[in-house]
C-alpha cells in the first residue's frame, strides 16, 4: 500500500507542473482581455489630475509597456527565484501580505472542515436514522435550501441575527475596535460566526449523500444479518453501516475542496477576517496583478493538495483500492 501511495503522489506530481504553468499562462491571458487599466485603477480619483507622462513611466516601471510573452517570461523568472512582487493595492511585498494572512486563513477553514465533517456525518446518520420521519424531513429540507441559499446571504443573515439582533457575537474582524492586543479568547469569539458559516454553507451535499449512502447500506446482507443477531440499532449503524457508507464519501470530501476554496472568500469578505481569501477580492477589485496571481496559484496548489489528500485517505480506508494499477 505504501508502494502504492508513493506512485500515486508521484504522479500527482508530475501532472503538477504542467497545470500550473497552464494556469499562470490563462492568468496573463485574462489580464489582457481585462477591460480594466491597473494604472487607472492603482491611481484612483489621482488618475484625473495625472499627467499622461507620469501614468506612461508607472506603465513602463511595471512592464505593461512590453509585450505580453516577455511579462509572461520575466513573471515566471521572479517566481522561480522565489521573487513574488510588490503588491500595488497594499504597498507591501507580494510575499509578506500571504505571510501575514496565511495562518488565519488556514485556521478558520481548518477549524470549519473539522466542524463540517463531524456536523454532516452525524446530521446525515440521524437523517437515514429517521427515515422518513419529521425530522428527516427538516433535514433534507435545510440541507436543499442551505445548497440553493448564496452563502454571503447566510453571512449577512447570520450577522443580523447573532451580532445585531442578539448581540451575543461580534459581527466581523479578527479583535474588537478598541482591542491593542490580540488575544486568544478574543480571536475565538470573532471566529464563531464565520467558522460556522463557512462549515453549514459547504456542508449539505455531505449530509445528503451521508443520508442517502447510509439508507443504501442498511438495505446490505451483512446489515441485516447483524440486526438478526439481536445487536443494537445504535450499534448497527456506527459499527457496521456507517463504516461501509463512509468510503465514497472521503472522495466526495476531496471534490468539494474547491467549493470549500470559493466559500473562504465570501465568508472571509462578509466578516472582514484578515485572509489571503478575502485580499484575493481586494486585489481583483484593484487589478492588483502580482498580488492576485500569487493567491490563485496558492488556491490551484490547495485544491490540487485537497484532492491527493482525500485520495491517499481512501486508500488507506480501504486498502483493497487500486492506485494506478498496482493492488
Amino acid at each position: 500500500m505504501i508502494r502504492a501511495l508513493a506512485r500515486m503522489v508521484a504522479w500527482r506530481l508530475v501532472f503538477v507542473v504542467p497545470l500550473l504553468l497552464a494556469v499562470t499562462i490563462g492568468i496573463f491571458a485574462l489580464a489582457k482581455a481585462s477591460p480594466f487599466d491597473p494604472v487607472r485603477q492603482y491611481l484612483g480619483d489621482r488618475a484625473l489630475t495625472t499627467s499622461p507622462e507620469i501614468t506612461e513611466r508607472i506603465r513602463a516601471n511595471w512592464g505593461l509597456d512590453r509585450p505580453l510573452a516577455e511579462q509572461y517570461l520575466t513573471w515566471l523568472g521572479n517566481l522561480l527565484r522565489g521573487e513574488l512582487g510588490e503588491s500595488r493595492s497594499m504597498h507591501l511585498p507580494v510575499a509578506q501580505v500571504i505571510g501575514d494572512r496565511l495562518g488565519w486563513t488556514l485556521l478558520a477553514v481548518g477549524c470549519a472542515l473539522v466542524l463540517m465533517l463531524a456536523g454532516s456525518l452525524a446530521v446525515g446518520a440521524l437523517a437515514a436514522w429517521r427515515r422518513g420521519s419529521w425530522l428527516d424531513r427538516a433535514i433534507t429540507g435545510t440541507a436543499y435550501a442551505n445548497e440553493a441559499a448564496p452563502v454571503f446571504w447566510t453571512g449577512l443573515l447570520v450577522i443580523w441575527l447573532f451580532a445585531v439582533k442578539l448581540r451575543w457575537l461580534p459581527s466581523g474582524g479578527l479583535t474588537d475596535a478598541a482591542s491593542t492586543t490580540t488575544s486568544p479568547g478574543d480571536v475565538l469569539r470573532h471566529m464563531v460566526l464565520p467558522v460556522t458559516v463557512l462549515a453549514f454553507s459547504q456542508s449539505s451535499w455531505l449530509v445528503l449523500y451521508v443520508r442517502e449512502s447510509l439508507i443504501a447500506t442498511l438495505r446490505e446482507d451483512f446489515v441485516v444479518g447483524a440486526r438478526a443477531r439481536g445487536l443494537r440499532e445504535r450499534t448497527v449503524i456506527l459499527r457496521h453501516a456507517l463504516r461501509s457508507a463512509l468510503l465514497p464519501f472521503v472522495t466526495l470530501l476531496g471534490a468539494r475542496i474547491p467549493e470549500l476554496v470559493t466559500g473562504a472568500i465570501l465568508v472571509e469578505s462578509v466578516f472582514s477576517w484578515p485572509g489571503v481569501a478575502s485580499a484575493s477580492v481586494q486585489a481583483a477589485l484593484s487589478a492588483d496583478f502580482p498580488l492576485l496571481a500569487a493567491l490563485t496559484l496558492l488556491a490551484t496548489l490547495a485544491v490540487v493538495l485537497g484532492s491527493l489528500a482525500a485520495d491517499a485517505a481512501y486508500v488507506f480506508v480501504d486498502p483493497r483500492v487500486r492506485v494506478l494499477g498496482v493492488s
